[in-house]
């Protein structure tokens, strides 16, 4: 085992969890440039830009709220005001980067995948609001709900496509195009990759990895396809004056052995 996987908990050693570290791990140039090849053309990394994790060094995965270095203030209580009603967690990201887009100081959003089963599951929505659940739970059920029915409304409105982000369906990407949305609602331009980690052969007794950028490309494809049409995958999208930019991509990087640049 890579020594370096020992800041991670037992549970967090497979997957794609450890190999976002390792993507994020060793000189800010190199970082710099594996991050920009991910965004490519659309956006750049440099080496003065502030990612989250840092490596091993910091493990610390983004929750935009109370991201200091990504964000600024202003903009991280008005996405808490948005998404929620009383206070609580909101989605992290695997990786998060500040960056350049279209010359202007943009971000880099990045959700991880190693197997199959990582989107099948997440085919399901969030609890339900009938469910025994708090009344502040349930408030905040309900302002996600409209969180997204409005990301969906601006979103059809831009890009004139059919958008149909969903609480009860779909939950996690459809959370990941709101937030994203938002960002260029408030003023921020934002390049959202997908990113399939393949050969994560380890992973094969929860779901089957994917096996080459193709796989992943399928495989992403259908399960966003009840929520928006496939082809708001790689394009530039302007939204609120803003760029934002759904990516899928890929990489192969063994959890022993050199990192691809």
């Amino acid at each position: 085992m890579n020594v370096l996987f020992t800041k991670l908990k037992r549970n967090q050693r497979r997957g794609s969890k450890p190999r976002c570290h390792l993507l994020t791990h060793g000189p800010r140039d190199v970082v710099a440039k594996r991050l920009t090849g991910l965004a490519a053309p659309f956006a750049i990394v440099d080496p003065n830009d502030y990612w989250m994790p840092q490596g091993f060094d910091d493990i610390n995965e983004a929750i935009l709220p109370d991201a200091i270095h990504l964000l600024s203030e202003s903009v991280r209580v008005e996405l808490m005001r948005w998404w929620l009603v009383v206070a609580a967690r909101t989605p992290n990201w695997d990786i998060a980067s500040t960056c350049s887009v279209d010359g202007k100081r943009g971000i880099l959003l990045i959700e991880a995948k190693a197997h199959d089963q990582e989107l099948i599951k997440e085919e399901t929505g969030r609890k339900n609001i009938d469910a025994p659940v708090s009344v502040n739970a349930r408030r905040n059920l309900l302002r996600i709900d409209w969180a997204l029915r409005d990301a969906s409304l601006a979103l059809a409105g831009e890009t004139n496509l059919p958008w149909s982000l969903s609480r009860d369906w779909n939950y996690q990407i459809s959370n990941r195009i709101a937030w994203a949305w938002k960002l260029t609602d408030l003023g921020i331009p934002v390049v959202l990759v997908y990113l399939g980690f393949l050969n994560a052969n380890e992973m094969s007794d929860q779901g089957r990895p994917l096996a080459d950028a193709e796989a992943w490309q399928s495989i992403l494809a259908n399960h966003s396809r009840n929520l928006f049409p496939a082809e708001v995958w790689g394009r530039r999208w302007i939204c609120g004056g803003q760029s934002l930019v759904p990516l899928i991509r890929s990489i192969d990087i063994p959890l022993l052995g050199e990192i691809p640049i």
